[in-house]
């Protein structure tokens, strides 16, 4: 038998997985815009009703940003668009990767202007790579889209994705509250195209429409119908976007521009189902994390499923969307990024799914990349790359889905919690988008490795090597069926040098390294 100087190192591997529960919410980063309907504003509630979504449970990152696009008409009759910063913190540092956008077009929204060019001026700027030089080249549009209006604005909002769709974009949500076009200054109707991916749309019939519009129903959304709104603003048109601020906001009772939702309002404006406003409206959004595949019927039997308003991915032009009359598929689209495990050893395989569409045809490709992040800013630099590869186009006809691996390298990955995102590039333009809930990585489950680095002061020195996070037990033995541990460690590098004093009559010596819990 070898001497115990120049034994060779057995290396057994034992390995267990720590399971911890992740999230499963939707979350990522992404704009927000809203914006309000005739003769108003976005100081009274649009503001408000941001700064709440900031405060929302759950909500992903302790900062984001916010700004002001203004849509104004020189005197020359042009459209001028310009930003302001209201709050938060740089675009391209925030954790939450979240941008809000209040879209203001005051100046206009009671006069015979229709919403055709507030939705041209408002696409435009969330395509602009300078209009927010904070943001530092990247436009709006790279990141997942939540477009929201009230009355007249619904219709720009829906017209914001008829115009984004001539340019290959897919709009995330769009969420129309009490949507009344005026036909009479040219709004464009009401509708849901194939770039959407989830329509939700709130609105009542209690007014007396003249002075208290009502909304209309929405071919291919989740239309949800409110009936009683007593209270509020005493306007059921307006205590629309209340009832949203308060699945937004649950505080009770709970004041916005001068209207109260008290405990009353909590008990008789939302169903059972709904839970006083804290299961539904923007539940459904990114940041709520909702499930948008529900056949859940919230607002009653036969009165609408939450699934309405979802696209399906698997046909050209579903039965609840409207074919777009353009589409040039300049920008690629990640349009549903799923992962097939949460919580995994560092090395291990982890199963993805990702739905994209991109190029006018199937001959040009898009270079895919998924990244490891700690946070969710796809800007701020510090996520780790974990595959690469070649997609080929789709056109614009077809949604199409691929299914492969990533593994994170041990020896680069740290273990911890992560949230892994895709870019999907065609080389001039880019879009982002982050899977739901987290990934946990744990320790690598891959054996460390021994070598023996000789004796000195009377000491056998050897060389264990691993990866963060492994806890390793050396063991010793003389006849390699009864082994003595001889130390505990937990690697916070790579490697790690371990000393056994010699043992004086003793011919021989085996140690190994045992992966421990």
């Amino acid at each position: 038998m070898p001497s115990r100087r120049s034994a060779l190192p057995l290396v057994l591997l034992a390995a267990s997985l720590v399971l911890s529960g992740a999230p499963t919410r939707v979350r990522g980063a992404g704009v927000t815009l809203i914006t309000h309907g005739f003769n108003s504003d976005v100081t009274s509630w649009i503001i408000p009703m941001a700064d709440a979504m900031t405060r929302y449970p759950g909500f992903p990152g302790t900062n984001s940003s916010c700004y002001e696009i203004s849509i104004t008409q020189n005197g020359q009759g042009q459209y001028v668009t310009t930003q302001t910063f209201l709050a938060g913190t740089s675009p391209l540092t925030s954790d939450s990767g979240e941008i809000f956008i209040k879209l203001d077009w005051s100046t206009l929204s009671s006069g015979s202007v229709s919403t055709l060019p507030i939705a041209n001026a408002a696409a435009a700027a969330l395509l602009s790579t300078n209009l927010i030089p904070a943001l530092g080249g990247h436009a709006l549009a790279e990141l997942p889209l939540h477009l929201a209006g009230h009355s007249r604005g619904g219709s720009v909002v829906t017209e914001m994705t008829r115009i984004l769709g001539a340019q290959g974009i897919w709009v995330d949500h769009v969420t129309t509250l009490d949507p009344h076009p005026v036909s009479g200054f040219g709004d464009p109707a009401m509708k849901n195209y194939a770039n959407i991916l989830f329509a939700d749309n709130y609105w009542q019939n209690l007014g007396d429409g003249l002075f208290v519009p009502n909304g209309q129903p929405i071919t291919g959304a989740y239309n949800r119908q409110l009936t009683n709104l007593n209270g509020g603003y005493s306007s059921s048109h307006s205590d629309v976007h209340l009832w949203y601020h308060g699945t937004i906001d649950f505080t009770t009772p709970l004041t916005v521009d001068g209207a109260t939702i008290s405990n009353s309002e909590r008990t008789n404006w939302w169903t059972t189902a709904e839970q006083r406003g804290t299961n539904t409206g923007f539940r459904y959004t990114l940041i709520g994390g909702g499930d948008r595949l529900s056949s859940a019927q919230p607002g009653g039997a036969g009165l609408g499923r939450i699934s309405d308003g979802y696209r399906d991915l698997s046909v050209s032009t579903p039965t609840n969307r409207i074919a777009l009359p353009t589409n040039n598929a300049a920008w690629p689209n990640a349009i549903r990024l799923n992962l097939g495990a949460t919580n995994t050893p560092a090395g291990a395989a982890i199963p993805f799914s990702l739905y994209h569409q991109s190029g006018s045809n199937q001959t040009a490709s898009v270079d895919l990349r998924l990244f490891l992040d700690a946070d969710l800013n796809p800007y701020d630099t510090n996520e780790i790359q974990v595959l690469q590869t070649a997609l080929a186009g789709t056109g614009t006809n077809t949604v199409a889905s691929t299914n492969g691996s990533f593994q994170p390298d041990p020896a680069v990955v740290s273990p911890g919690i992560y949230r892994v995102f895709a870019r999907l590039t065609d080389g001039t333009r880019t879009r982002y988008l982050y899977a739901p809930g987290s990934l946990t990585l744990t320790a690598s489950t891959l054996p460390p490795r021994l070598t023996a680095l000789g004796v000195t002061d009377s000491q056998f020195n050897l060389l264990v090597h691993g990866y963060v996070g492994q806890r390793i037990v050396m063991e010793a033995s003389t006849n390699l069926l009864s082994w003595t541990s001889i130390t505990t460690n937990t690697l916070s590098t790579g490697s790690l040098q371990v000393s056994d004093a010699l043992v004086a009559g003793q011919t021989r010596r085996f140690y190994r390294g045992v992966l421990k819990p």
